[in-house]
């Protein structure tokens, strides 16, 4: 079946940003008295909240305050990002031009909440290129359920299998998979295990191979 729609993870994928979720969840872990290292935060990359809290009282015990936490680590990200700005990911705003040259539609999917996502893309000057932006708080349920991917689809108006899901976690795989997409991943901070691999339409080393998985030259 032909690939008419690229969905986009933004964490990671389109933005070199999951260093800085990783760095300030554990920041702000340790600032609110937990022993959170940066294998917490990993973990729970690309979760919705219920996900990430039921994974963190796994860490922490019941008792763990996941809003201040989460809180925190917005102020400390945000004040970090209003000093110095946001970098996308190597090549992400030459691809980007290339697929929408190419006619393909491209939306986003992102746990990010809709405000931050536009503010930080717009910083990259990438969120002009996009056609369609879905974030968890728009859906039922966050990744790594399906709802996510299965909404941009269907905002972009093809089928969950003509498009392809651009991911850099476990977690962003499995919904991408689950809902029907190509899912494809660029690894960011680890490497796909063979759980993570098995559902993977292809596996890329940047961005730039994006348009030839989606011609199907690769």
């Amino acid at each position: 079946m032909e690939i008419k729609g690229i969905i986009f993870d933004m964490d990671g994928v389109l933005l070199d940003s999951e260093k800085l979720y990783v760095r300030f969840w554990a920041e702000a872990g340790r600032a609110c008295g937990y022993p959170f290292e940066k294998k917490h935060a990993l973990a729970i990359r690309s979760l919705a909240r219920p996900f990430a809290i039921e994974r963190l009282e796994g860490f922490f015990g019941k008792g763990f305050d996941y809003d201040k936490v989460r809180n925190k680590r917005i102020e400390l990200m945000d004040g970090y990002v209003e000093k110095n700005g946001i970098e996308s990911k190597p090549f992400a705003l030459e691809t980007l031009g290339k697929l929408k040259a190419k006619g393909f539609k491209l939306a986003l999917a992102t746990a990010t909440a809709p405000e931050r996502a536009k503010r930080y893309l717009s910083r990259a000057g990438l969120y002009e290129l996009l056609d369609k932006m879905i974030c968890a708080s728009m859906v039922q349920k966050g990744k790594p359920e399906p709802d996510i991917y299965l909404r941009a689809a269907e905002e972009l108006g093809f089928e969950p299998s003509e498009c392809i899901a651009v991911e850099d976690s476990p977690n962003g795989i499995l919904s991408a998979y689950r809902a029907g997409c190509r899912a494809v991943m660029i690894p960011d901070m680890d490497e796909p295990n063979e759980e993570t691999l098995a559902l993977l339409y292809a596996k890329a080393d940047d961005l730039r191979d994006i348009l030839k998985i989606a011609e199907g030259g690769l």
